[in-house]
């Protein structure tokens, strides 16, 4: 990272002079406080062994600080969308919270546009992005006016042939990829030469191509890129973002008018999964990109982000209660509750989604004592189902409590269900008014009936019943 994007002191303060680390230790006792209340009101023991957390002050001190980063940078006026990736966190409680912290929605499916809808997201303040809209899904876009963003020529013919039969009042854009490279995670890296996301900029013709897919359509008003989310450090976002301006600079200047009014550039800040300071932060980013991209903010344009991981993950947590506690190897192991169904990634490739885990002694109180080096494991019945390993943590003994941190996106709303494990409940806390934390439902824990009811649960026959013709 650069040193200068980072504008930190040796004492930990930035350049104006605030203590960085003030939020970071504040949010871990709020962690503790409400890991402990979890214990004590019962949402969380042996018959509730799973839970997930949610910090609902963080979560608005994170929406704050975006909003706070670019209006610092922005020209006074400027129309600024920042719209949450919803598949970072989809959980309509969570939507409306950051809705009415001035957050708007980014879908990707019809899905997560419904969730936005049920949260209140208006339909301006809504973006739908996504490589494989069906004709329907267009059309339902088009018809509540929220913003699209084509992915391929392909898709621009069939809003061309909707936006004939049935005007539109929604914003349209067109998405492309400046091709300038990968992160440290390909899977998360969305502007390499082969990605599969927009128009490649640098494949023969098809610079030509986006300017006359503007020429043609007076309404096509927005550029949008996005060049990846975790592993892409902030040189290589400010880059994709400083390409995608200069390509709308060129398209309105060959074009003789400012056509291109909004400047879509997607999301991708990291989470330094390693320590509990927040950083990069948006601040640092919208800096970086005053700098290096200074005509991006003098009003021109209207500005759309789409922030998902970095406005969620800190303020998540996984707590899981430790069932067993054994040795096999020398090796001492923590059998919990969570694993591969809250923490895909993290079980399949560690090497990339690390996790921090805190231990918790069986009242819900930070356990102290020596490190002991252990792994800690999901129920899961395949032996790499782990969401540490070799990790030196004080010793987990059975009933203390395993947390997962940093898993506030990506992680609990997105239940893999790996052996019909049911989805943990999810709560968010508040510190209490008469002292300890207040909690409120947001997604009820999974019952065992409804993980069979998912499962064909009402059709137990359907296959036995179902005969070749001819056949008894």
């Amino acid at each position: 990272m650069e040193q200068d994007a980072v504008a930190q002191d040796s004492v930990g303060r930035d350049v104006a002079g605030q203590d960085v680390g003030r939020e970071a230790r504040e949010r871990a006792a709020r962690r503790d406080e409400a890991v402990r209340g979890a214990v004590a009101q019962g949402l969380l023991g042996p018959d509730a062994p799973v839970v997930g957390l949610l910090d609902v002050a963080g979560i608005r001190e994170s929406a704050a600080a975006l909003r706070a980063a670019f209006d610092a940078v922005v020209a006074p006026g400027t129309p600024v969308l920042h719209a949450f990736a919803v598949k970072a966190t989809p959980l309509v409680p969570v939507l409306r919270l950051l809705h009415e912290e001035g957050i708007g929605a980014e879908v990707a499916s019809p899905g997560e546009l419904a969730l936005a809808r049920a949260a209140g997201v208006a339909a301006e303040r809504t973006v739908f992005d996504a490589p494989a809209k069906t004709e329907a899904e267009l059309r339902e876009a088009l018809a509540l006016g929220v913003a699209v963003n084509a992915d391929n020529p392909q898709e621009l013919a069939r809003i061309d042939a909707l936006v004939h039969a049935s005007p539109t009042r929604s914003p349209l854009g067109l998405r492309v990829n400046p091709q300038i490279g990968g992160g440290t995670i390909g899977a998360t890296s969305t502007a390499t030469a082969t990605s599969k996301f927009g128009v490649a900029l640098r494949d023969e013709g098809a610079m030509e191509w986006v300017v006359e897919a503007f020429t043609a359509r007076p309404w096509l008003t927005r550029l949008h890129a996005h060049t990846g989310s975790q592993g892409i450090p902030l040189p290589l976002l400010a880059r994709g973002v400083a390409e995608t301006y200069r390509l709308a600079e060129e398209i309105n200047a060959r074009l003789g008018r400012r056509q291109i009014d909004t400047l879509d550039i997607g999301g991708g800040l990291s989470v330094n999964f390693a320590a509990e300071a927040t950083e990069p932060t948006y601040a640092a980013y919208a800096r970086l990109l005053a700098r290096e991209v200074p005509g991006l903010f003098d009003g021109r344009y209207g500005l759309v982000t789409e922030f998902g991981r970095s406005l969620l993950a800190r303020h998540g947590t996984v707590v899981a209660r430790v069932e067993y506690a054994k040795s096999a190897g020398g090796r001492r192991i923590a059998v919990t509750h969570a694993g591969v169904q809250v923490a895909t990634r993290t079980v399949y490739v560690p090497e990339a989604w690390p996790l921090r885990i805190a231990a918790y002694d069986a009242k819900g109180r930070p356990k102290p004592g020596p490190g002991v080096v252990q792994d800690v494991a999901g129920p899961a019945c395949f032996s790499g189902d782990l969401l540490a390993e070799g990790r030196t943590l004080p010793l987990l003994e059975q009933g203390d409590y395993a947390a997962a941190l940093d898993t506030g996106a990506y992680y609990f709303a997105h239940h893999y269900a790996y052996n019909s494990l049911a989805r943990p409940g999810i709560y968010g806390f508040v510190p209490s008014a008469a002292g300890g934390v207040a909690f409120a439902t947001v997604r009820e824990p999974q019952t065992v009936a409804e993980v069979v009811a998912e499962s064909g649960g009402a059709h137990a026959t359907a296959l036995t019943t179902l005969h070749t013709s001819g056949s008894r």
